[in-house]
């Protein structure tokens, strides 16, 4: 996997993650989009997360089976 710089922007991270919706969200994913994205701060369905507001943390979205639906920012 070649890791991309962490300069990219919301759109770019998206687009480069546009390949997860749909799939099962495993928490191995979480390495998996900061490898690709180059951002530290990834949360998965469950994960504790404080409230501010962080544009460049990126959080998995899941339906009830678990299934990744919206890749989100903040």
């Amino acid at each position: 996997m070649t890791q991309c710089t962490p300069s990219l922007s919301n759109e770019e991270v998206e687009a480069a993650l546009a390949h997860l919706i749909g799939t099962d969200y495993e928490s191995s994913l979480k390495a998996e989009v900061s490898t690709l994205t180059g951002r530290e701060r990834v949360n998965g369905p469950g994960d504790f997360s404080t409230k501010e507001y962080d544009p460049k943390r990126v959080t998995l979205v899941t339906d009830d089976k678990n299934i990744i639906t919206r890749i989100c920012f903040g």
